[in-house]
């Protein structure tokens, strides 16, 4: 059974708009203060999706990935300092699927920190700017305040973009007495937390946010940052309200798709920027809110309580969830600005928690900023592993395609002779190829790569020795290139080029071949950029045969500006496989491995110290034979491979 709310809101023009005031599914998803699909108020029901599966015998849909959850309990049971990491984990499905006939576009989980929690604010506030909040580390946090796991989820209520937008969140606390008080805030631009420095970076331009823009008849020009802030008192959710960044003279425009509610608030008195809430234009419910009134399955990766214990449920009140119809609010892309339907709303998303129900009151717990529309973003590949003259056609794939989105490849000096709009494609000429990602057939472009077929002299062919495993990696300012080399005893000599725009290379240096085993050889060159002012360089390496032919490796490309250094090898790949990582800090990671459908096939979570760490990977044996996408993730910092898994 679980606690009803009665929420009205008054409008500032009298208006009085009644929430809905019990558990209800909407757009298929069940907002009833429970976690499990096909459950809804306190029994089985035979539709509804939710945050999790509970068994395998729930035909509803599980919103989140649960990879790796029962390893992660199992550490927990022996490893008391893992309880109190942080992790997040994505959407079970890549944006834009449709399920149960509801269009997906993204979730997220994310583990508040335990113990020496160090993502909690020290004298700040709602309309500050982040570059003025400051975490210390050690930071006290009430207990109903402390925050334990968010999660958060957005679909529309149908398959297309024209169906009703959907916001859905959740939050878990310590505390379960007493009044609480949760912003959801989403912002525009890439926000990120430093934890070692204990602040934030990558905020907006406009006092630290980006404010929404209008033009003189009220239609949105430029979206902004949002907050939603919910108020639990009495042991229910007595209050939400919605927010919006703006200049604070904009509030003498009418907006086309929503009221202002009158309420304004900025740093300072007299604040030029500012939250304002907002209101939709019509009456009727637009929210929805509950939370747990008796014991709550906590889901597949438990709960850690604030003593680091570990726990299956939730305890009464614990855990809170509400939605919000997004179109009826008049923040849905599809209705806004050129009526992109592809647009999110916001690009990452923040909780925090307050000291009272001002608005303005001092923050004190927040869960970092989390990348919320995420999918593999495109990798070309060739069929080949070395670029050379070409005789016939090569085939120029997706080495990491995801079912849902859409490739299209253009070359402006080489020839494609099949469909340009697929995950592959077969090319005759010599010239640069990119291919873009859209992650609906409507959407502008989401990412793209490019990979280059290099004209070479008719001596060349494709040598029967491969290289592998060819990459570069950069430390104090120097470039270290390291790669393999298959039936060695074939190949008089490298010449290692360089260039600063990936078509025009130059020879800085040989390596003359030499192996006491002809069938393989390691090598490594060093180069000094000291003197580079570029921001990256490409390689690749020409290699004489015995007999004078040349041919020459696959084209790679180095930043200067990364301080990261990731490698990972062997590959191909048996059964074991390692990530060798130099860190410019002690940080936590994320390794996630896809297959070549874009299908999640493992995580793990790391922390890796200052200088280099190894993260070892096994038991591959299992897997089927082909092309896989490595991925690491740390803050801003994502490096992607590919390793083919052979048997």
């Amino acid at each position: 059974m679980k606690k009803i709310f009665y929420l009205l809101i008054l409008f500032f023009n009298t208006n009085i708009y009644a929430q809905i005031i019990t558990p209800g599914v909407n757009a298929n998803f069940g907002v009833d203060g429970d976690l499990r699909a096909n459950f809804f108020n306190g029994s089985v029901s035979s539709t509804g999706d939710d945050w999790f599966n509970y068994d395998n015998s729930t035909t509803g849909a599980q919103v989140i990935d649960t990879t790796g959850a029962s390893a992660m309990i199992t550490r927990y049971a022996t490893d008391v300092n893992f309880r109190k990491s942080s992790f997040s984990t994505g959407m079970s499905y890549p944006p834009f699927t449709v399920v149960n006939n509801k269009l997906l576009l993204g979730a997220a989980f994310i583990r508040d920190y335990h113990g020496t929690d160090s993502t909690a604010f020290s004298g700040s506030k709602n309309a500050d700017s982040p570059g003025n909040w400051y975490s210390p580390p050690s930071t006290p946090v009430p207990n109903k305040n402390d925050i334990l796991d968010v999660m958060a989820h957005m679909r529309r209520d149908g398959p297309g973009m024209t169906d009703s937008l959907w916001m859905f969140a959740g939050v878990s606390i310590e505390g379960t007495t007493g009044d609480r008080y949760f912003d959801f805030e989403m912002y525009q631009t890439d926000l990120t937390y430093n934890k070692t420095s204990g602040t934030f970076s990558g905020y907006g331009p406009d006092a630290g946010h980006t404010t929404w823009q209008f033009d003189a008849a009220g239609n949105i020009t430029k979206p902004g940052d949002i907050i939603f802030s919910a108020d639990y008192g009495n042991s229910t959710l007595s209050a939400i309200e919605a927010r919006i960044w703006i200049n604070k003279s904009s509030m003498s425009i009418t907006p086309v798709g929503f009221n202002w509610s009158g309420s304004f608030d900025g740093a300072s008195n007299g604040a030029q920027f500012g939250y304002a809430g907002i209101q939709p234009k019509t009456s009727g419910s637009f929210y929805t809110g509950i939370e747990n009134n008796g014991s709550a399955w906590a889901g597949p990766f438990s709960l850690i309580r604030v003593d680091n214990s570990v726990v299956t449920n939730y305890i009464p009140s614990q855990f809170m969830e509400f939605s919000v119809n997004l179109t009826k609010l008049g923040l849905d892309p599809a209705t806004m600005i050129g009526k992109n339907n592809c647009d999110m709303p916001f690009r990452r998303i923040l909780v925090k928690s307050r000291s009272s129900t001002s608005f303005t009151s001092q923050l004190k717990d927040f869960v970092a900023p989390v990348n919320f529309f995420q999918s593999l973003r495109v990798k070309a590949a060739s069929d080949v592993s070395l670029a050379c003259g070409l005789t016939g056609s090569v085939t120029l794939k997706v080495s990491n395609p995801v079912s849902s989105s859409v490739y299209t490849w253009k070359t402006s000096d080489g020839h494609i002779l099949t469909n340009a709009v697929n995950d592959s494609v077969l090319v005759d000429s010599a010239g640069t190829y990119i291919v873009s990602q859209q992650l609906q057939a409507s959407c502008p472009a989401y990412s793209t790569d490019t990979i280059v077929v290099a004209p070479l002299s008719r001596t060349c062919f494709i040598l029967k020795a491969a290289v592998t495993n060819f990459s570069a990696s950069l430390l104090n300012k120097k470039a270290e290139l390291n790669w393999s080399v298959t039936n060695n005893n074939e190949i008089n000599y490298f010449e290692i080029e360089r260039s600063s725009d990936g078509l025009n290379f130059s020879a800085f240096q040989n390596v003359i071949s030499t192996s006491s085993d002809p069938l393989s050889m390691d090598y490594k060159v060093m180069d000094d950029l000291q003197q580079k002012n570029a921001a990256v360089v490409y390689y690749r390496l020409r290699m004489i045969h015995m007999d004078g032919n040349v041919s020459y490796s696959k084209i790679i490309r180095l930043s200067l500006m990364e301080n990261w250094r990731v490698n990972v090898f062997p590959n191909p790949v048996v059964d074991n496989l390692q990530i060798n990582v130099y860190a410019p800090s002690n940080e936590n990671v994320e390794v996630t491995i896809y297959d070549a459908s874009g299908r999640l096939m493992r995580k793990r979570y790391q922390n890796v110290s200052k200088g280099n760490s190894t993260i070892n990977l096994a038991d591959f044996q299992s897997w089927p034979a082909g092309i896989y996408s490595v991925k690491m993730l740390s803050g801003q910092n994502i490096f992607v491979d590919k390793v083919f898994i052979t048997k």
